[in-house]
C-alpha cells in the first residue's frame, strides 16, 4: 500500500514514511491509495487489543509486528483492558474515551503513535533525531507529552494558545517532566498555533536542520488518526454483545468535533465495512462545520469565541481535507479548495459534493448555555457526569433524535473527563465556583461523589517546568533555536 498527498497524488510514501513525515511535502495530508476493507464481522468478536492490531495492520501493512506494538502501547496504561467502555445513559449510549493516562480521548492514539514513529525510524533507516511539533487546543498536548517524554531518538515541542485552555489542561502540560520535552504558549488562538506549525513544516523543508527531522503528533499525522478508528468497531461490538443490535444493524455516532479527526475516524470505519449510520458532527458556538455541512460554504472569516469546550474552539478543521479527498478523488480540486481557504479565507464546494457530504453526515451546534443545561439535566436525571464537550454532543444527539430518529442506537463520544473542566461542570450543577480550579475539583467530587482521576488529583503538587510565552510570528525562530540546542 502507498500513501499519497491529498493535493498531489504523485507525491507518495510508504505507510511508515507517511507516519514519520506527518505531513506531505506540498502541505497536503497523507491518505491511503484506497481504504482497505476488513472482515468486520470477525473483528467485532475479538478483544480490544486484537481488534486494534488487525485494523492498524490493514492501514499500515508494512509494520512487521503490529500486535506487539499495540500491546506495548496500551498495556497497563488505561483504567480498563477494554480501553473505551460503552455506558448506557438514558436512551443514549456514551463511549467513554477518557479512561487513559491523561483523561482525554487523545490517549487512545498517542499511547501508540510514539511506538509507530520509533519503529518507522528503524524501518526507514533513519538515524536523525525526530522533532515532534504539536499544536493543541487542550487535550492533544498533554497526551502527546505523556506518550513521547523520554522516548529515545525523539524530542517534542507542544504549542498551546495562551489563555485558551482550561487551567487543568494548562497545568497538565506545564508540569510535564522529561528531558526531551518543551511546552510553549502562543499569543493567539488554536488556529494560529496550528497554522504556525504547518508553516514551520513548509519553511523547514527548505532549511537544513542537521541531524533533525520534523514530524507531528496532531491528527494531520495518519499515525494519530488510524488508532481512533478502532473504538468505533469496539462500540459496535459492545452493542452486539449487549443484545441491543443484531450484526448488520446500523448505529449512529454523535461526535463533538473541532479539527474533524475524531469524526473522520468514524467515516474510515464505515468505508472499511462497519455498518455506521449517520455521523453527527456536533459543534460548539464556533460552528464553522455546521455551516459547511448545511450550505457547502466553509468560511473561517468569522468571530472566534472562547467557550467552555475549548478543545473545539477551532475555525480551521484540518482533517476535513481528507474527507474532501475521499469523496472527490480529485487532488487538483482539493488543492484548489485549500488554496482558496488559505488565500481568501473561504471556499464553496459543488452541489454534487454537498449532496455526497449530506448523505453521510448530519450536524448541529450547541452554545455554552445549552451545554451547561445538558450537564445539569443529565446529572439530575441519570446521575451521569459529563464534561462540556460531551454535553455539546449529547445536546446535538437529542436534537437529532427528535428530527431523524429511526430506532437505531445513537452513541455519543465522550472525549474528556469532567474533571478537566471542573469549573464549567460545577457551575452547570448550580454550585458556587471558587477561583482555584484545584479546589473546584475537590468541590465537584464532594458534590457528586465521582472520583477524581489520579493523574489530575496529583497536579496541584507538581512543579511548573515550562513558562515560555511567544508571539505567533516567533514560532519558527523558537523551533529553530530549540532544534539547535544539544540539551533541554
Amino acid at each position: 500500500m502507498k500513501y499519497q498527498s491529498t493535493r498531489n497524488r504523485a507525491l507518495t510514501a510508504s505507510p511508515a514514511a507517511a507516519v514519520l513525515r506527518g505531513i506531505a511535502p506540498d502541505g497536503g495530508l497523507y491518505m491511503p491509495e484506497a481504504i482497505p476493507p476488513v472482515d468486520w464481522q470477525s473483528l467485532i468478536k475479538e478483544d480490544t487489543l486484537t481488534m486494534s492490531a488487525r485494523i492498524l495492520s490493514a492501514l499500515l501493512p508494512d509494520y512487521p509486528d503490529m500486535d506487539a506494538l499495540v500491546r506495548r502501547g496500551y498495556a497497563g496504561k488505561f483504567e480498563t483492558e477494554e480501553l473505551t467502555p460503552l455506558v448506557k445513559v438514558g436512551d443514549r449510549y456514551v463511549l467513554e474515551l477518557f479512561r487513559g493516562p491523561t483523561s482525554a480521548f487523545k490517549d487512545v492514539a498517542l499511547s501508540l503513535l510514539p511506538l509507530l514513529i520509533s519503529e518507522a525510524r528503524g524501518m526507514e533507516g533513519i538515524a536523525d533525531e525526530m522533532l515532534i511539533l504539536t499544536a493543541t487546543s487542550g487535550d492533544t498536548g498533554k497526551a502527546a507529552l505523556e506518550g513521547f517524554h523520554d522516548v529515545p531518538g525523539t524530542r517534542i515541542i507542544v504549542f498551546y494558545p495562551h489563555g485558551g485552555v482550561s487551567a487543568v489542561q494548562q497545568a497538565q502540560m506545564v508540569t510535564q517532566e522529561g528531558g526531551n520535552v518543551k511546552v510553549c504558549a502562543v499569543c493567539g488562538n488554536f488556529d494560529d498555533t496550528q497554522t504556525g506549525v504547518k508553516k514551520i513544516f513548509a519553511a523547514c523543508a527548505e532549511k537544513n536542520l542537521p541531524g533533525v527531522r520534523l514530524s507531528s503528533a496532531n491528527s494531520i499525522n495518519i499515525g494519530r488518526l488510524a488508532p481512533q478508528i478502532v473504538y468505533y468497531f469496539k462500540a459496535y461490538a459492545d452493542l452486539v454483545r449487549s443484545g441491543r443490535i443484531q450484526v448488520g444493524d446500523k448505529v449512529h455516532f454523535c461526535v463533538p468535533t473541532g479539527n474533524f479527526g475524531d469524526i473522520l475516524a468514524g467515516y474510515f470505519a464505515k468505508r472499511m465495512g462497519l455498518p455506521v449510520g449517520r455521523l453527527i458532527c456536533a459543534s460548539n458556538r464556533n460552528d464553522v462545520l455546521t455551516e459547511f455541512l448545511s450550505t457547502g460554504v466553509y468560511d473561517k472569516r468569522r468571530t472566534f469565541y472562547k467557550t467552555t469546550s475549548p478543545s473545539m474552539d477551532i475555525l480551521v478543521s484540518s482533517n476535513l481535507e481528507r474527507l474532501l479527498s475521499l469523496l472527490t478523488e480529485d487532488d487538483a480540486y482539493v488543492a484548489s479548495l485549500m488554496a482558496d481557504l488559505n488565500e481568501r479565507g473561504h471556499y464553496k464546494v459543488s452541489e454534487a459534493l454537498l449532496t455526497k457530504l449530506q448523505a453521510e453526515f448530519s450536524c448541529g451546534c450547541c452554545d455554552d448555555r445549552a451545554a451547561a443545561e445538558t450537564i445539569g439535566k443529565v446529572w439530575t436525571e441519570e446521575k451521569y457526569l459529563c464534561d462540556p464537550h460531551t454535553a455539546v454532543a449529547f445536546h446535538v444527539a437529542e436534537q437529532f433524535g427528535k428530527t431523524c430518529g429511526d430506532g437505531a442506537p445513537v452513541v455519543v463520544l465522550s472525549t474528556a473527563s469532567p474533571y478537566k473542566f471542573p469549573a464549567a461542570v460545577l457551575s452547570a450543577l448550580g454550585q458556587k465556583v471558587q477561583e482555584d480550579e484545584f479546589s473546584v475539583m475537590e468541590d465537584l467530587h464532594a458534590c457528586t461523589g465521582i472520583p477524581v482521576p489520579r493523574n489530575l488529583a496529583a497536579l496541584r503538587e507538581k512543579t511548573v517546568r515550562h513558562k515560555d510565552v511567544i508571539a505567533r510570528e516567533d514560532m519558527l525562530s523558537y523551533v529553530l533555536e530549540k532544534a539547535g540546542e544539544t540539551q533541554w
